[in-house]
């Protein structure tokens, strides 16, 4: 609510229910702001938070890594690579790309088939690779060599083109119709129901893979489930909100420290929550009350999130010693 009644204009508690419940007394131009601009922005903060929240969660309990997410193994990058073949593609590639591919569809296929497609490269080394520090530095080559793949499209690409690609990096949760967020959630829940269903083997899997499959669990089928949740949810939020960085990786980190339990059963439900208020905060922050002005979604996240992950790292090890 506190989100929905700030911006530019700032909006009584009174007259949102007052939208909410289509009271004669609210004024035209308020139910407008609010139902058609401020809502979907809020249920597209929460989805992106909680989403975001929850992959780096299962990242991190898959890869029993602490510094595992979207955006660290390569996830989001591919992600960002599938939307700059969109956009950047007619560049290199001709008018086809321009003429076939302009659609939020495209865009969103796009971005799940390239999340997907990195984050199972990732898992097919990590079978063969132990270690779980050269699994995190392999993802973050996978990350590097999209970004190249991404110049190259760049070089040939125009000066609108480039600015189209430049300002979706920014993030955006602000330019979803009521249409293009039903299609978000669709896509989100599906991966949300693949999380739910997975939690009893990201339980078993905290132990290692030998004590996993001594409890009966079907490791393959798991991670499989588990990569579908995650490149549904993580490719789809980039897709319609941009690559936005470090809710991921920091969101199941500060729930640990709340609840303190490894549970999934509780971390699940309660990363859900912690996302998606930490994300209507940084919403809040970014479109800089009763200004004009709107800051990119993704540099809030990356000045809330940053301090939060060196914070946890030096506590880590200050316990250590």
């Amino acid at each position: 609510m506190v989100n929905i009644s700030l911006g530019s204009i700032n909006i009584p508690l009174k007259a949102i229910f007052g939208s909410f419940f289509g009271s004669i007394d609210t004024s035209s131009n308020w139910n407008i702001i609010v139902l058609e601009y401020r809502l979907p922005k809020a249920i597209t903060a929460i989805m992106v938070g909680s989403g975001l929240g929850i992959s780096g969660l299962l990242m991190q309990t898959l890869f029993r890594n602490p510094l595992a997410g979207p955006f660290v193994l390569g996830i989001s990058s591919g992600a960002s690579l599938g939307v700059a073949l969109v956009i950047l593609g007619s560049g290199l590639f001709g008018g086809l790309f321009a003429t076939a591919l302009t659609t939020k569809w495209s865009i969103v296929i796009a971005a799940s088939l390239g999340s997907f497609l990195v984050l199972l490269a990732v898992l097919m080394v990590s079978n063969k690779v132990r270690d779980t520090m050269a699994i995190l530095i392999i993802g973050l080559m996978f990350g590097s060599i999209t970004a190249a793949v991404v110049s190259v499209l760049s070089y040939f690409s125009s000066a609108e083109q480039l600015q189209q690609y430049i300002f979706w990096g920014f993030g955006s949760l602000s330019n979803l119709s009521w249409e293009e967020l039903f299609i978000f959630f669709g896509i989100y829940a599906v991966g949300i129901v693949l999380s739910i269903a997975s939690i009893k083997g990201l339980n078993s899997l905290l132990l290692g893979d030998n004590y996993a499959k001594s409890l009966g669990l079907n490791l393959k089928q798991s991670r499989l489930i588990i990569i579908l949740a995650t490149s549904l949810i993580a490719g789809t939020v980039t897709a319609f909100a941009g690559p936005i960085a470090f809710i991921g990786l920091a969101i199941p980190h500060l729930t640990r420290q709340v609840f303190k339990t490894t549970n999934h059963k509780i971390l699940l439900p309660a990363v859900f929550l912690f996302g998606a208020i930490v994300m209507l905060i940084c919403d809040t922050i970014a479109q800089v009350p009763n200004s004009d002005y709107t800051l990119p979604i993704n540099a809030i996240t990356a000045l809330v999130g940053a301090p939060v992950v060196i914070w946890l790292l030096v506590r880590q090890r200050k316990m250590m010693f």
